[in-house]
């Protein structure tokens, strides 16, 4: 697209919120896109390029600089998922779950011990996150939730599995969400926080085999009895419900920026390509069948974006919580995400489906960014109650 980085939904834009997109594109295309393919095939965790974040700050963007981080507002770290998701979902998620899910809840509800253990280590790159949320039966019903916290003398005994795990086996930190009380629902679910690599034993990651996202090497997390000490503990025993629900309001804004940074790539590569295959003796872009497969993408790319930007002025502007806005902007950004890989797609052809063109593999990516941070279905649950008055912010 012809001047794109001038013609996005960011007309209210600081000089500064530029700044960083122009920068952290140039070096997202410099330093990240030219690995993405080689790791995937490979199946290959990304740590060098995750090594390569710290430097340019920006794996503390929602982090305090008394801890390392390069604290700023929440529209310039959506432009930050934004414009890293835009070359890769992986190095993109390493932000998203060490700020949205893990530093946010530490700040909000974490003991100044728990802070200073693990928020200096998260901006410097010495420790990768990973949120323990998703179970066998289901990721959506939270409430419940199957893995169990018992407590014991000194701390408490974890039993039960997560999966669809990001970086866990890289991680030194987890976020877990576990009940003590299972008759309770969401009432019993309680979160905690510690370093797995200090679990003695009880705690195995094993992999989780994915027909995408093969560098992100996802896992399967089980516990059996393994102790946790008290200091685990982040918040109340019974209070991991508004822990979550604050953690999953910023959880879904960067999901939601990943998704725009997604479906911009899908039209950042089918504009060149329409103007560059001939069919029936002219260019692809000259049909109108054509273009009006790139009206739509160029229409649903903008229109994701400014609702994900409308979501973080909200959060700039002290709104605590915004559920309904949130649910909005992850709906209608993932969709969006996977309706332009459809598009861009079909613009490749069968190229689509081969190894030397990214856009195919950026289906199945956009597509578990749908699921994830909550299905379109529950979003769209939340969106209607919210709008009916039957859930309450």
């Amino acid at each position: 697209m012809a001047n794109s980085l001038d013609r996005m939904a960011d007309f209210d834009l600081t000089p500064e919120q530029r700044e960083v997109r122009r920068v952290v594109r140039e070096f997202a295309e410099k330093e990240i896109l030219p690995y993405v393919e080689k790791y995937e095939a490979e199946e290959r965790y990304p740590v060098e390029l995750i090594a390569k974040l710290p430097d340019m700050g920006l794996l503390g963007p929602m982090i305090p600089e008394e801890y390392g981080g390069s604290f700023s507002d929440v529209v310039t770290y959506g432009i930050i998922c934004e414009e890293i998701a835009r070359v890769d979902w992986v190095v993109a998620s390493v932000i998203s779950v060490a700020n949205s899910l893990c530093a946010g809840s530490l700040l909000d509800f974490g003991t100044k011990a728990q802070k200073d253990k693990f928020l200096p280590g998260i901006t410097q790159g010495d420790i990768i996150c990973s949120a323990c949320l998703t179970e066998p039966g289901g990721g959506t019903d939270l409430g419940n939730m199957q893995t169990t916290a018992t407590k014991v003398d000194g701390g408490w005994l974890i039993n039960g599995t997560k999966v669809f795990i990001s970086h866990a086996a890289h991680a030194g930190l987890f976020f877990l969400v576990a009940s003590v009380d299972r008759e309770k629902k969401h009432k019993g679910v309680t979160a905690f926080v510690f370093d797995p690599r200090e679990v003695e034993k009880g705690l195995s990651i094993g992999k989780f085999p994915m027909r995408t996202l093969k560098r992100d090497n996802l896992a399967e997390v089980h516990f059996e009895d393994a102790f946790i000490p008290d200091e685990a503990l982040l918040g109340k025993p019974g209070g991991g419900f508004p822990i979550l629900g604050g953690a999953l309001d910023t959880g879904r804004f960067s999901v939601a920026a990943r998704c725009v940074g997604q479906a911009q790539r899908c039209l950042d590569l089918a504009l060149p390509y329409a103007m560059e295959r001939e069919a029936f003796g002219q260019k692809l872009g000259n049909f109108q069948m054509t273009q009006q497969k790139v009206s739509d993408m160029v229409c649903r790319t903008q229109q994701a974006r400014g609702l994900v930007y409308q979501l973080g002025r909200m959060k700039d502007s002290g709104v605590k919580r915004a559920s309904m806005e949130s649910s909005m902007a992850k709906l209608c950004s993932s969709q969006a995400a996977v309706q332009n890989a459809l598009d861009g797609m079909q613009i490749f052809g069968g190229y689509s489906c081969s190894e030397e063109y990214e856009i195919g593999r950026l289906l199945l990516e956009a597509k578990s960014l749908e699921f994830g941070e909550g299905t379109s279905e529950l979003h769209n649950r939340l969106i209607a109650e919210f709008a009916l008055g039957i859930r309450q912010q």
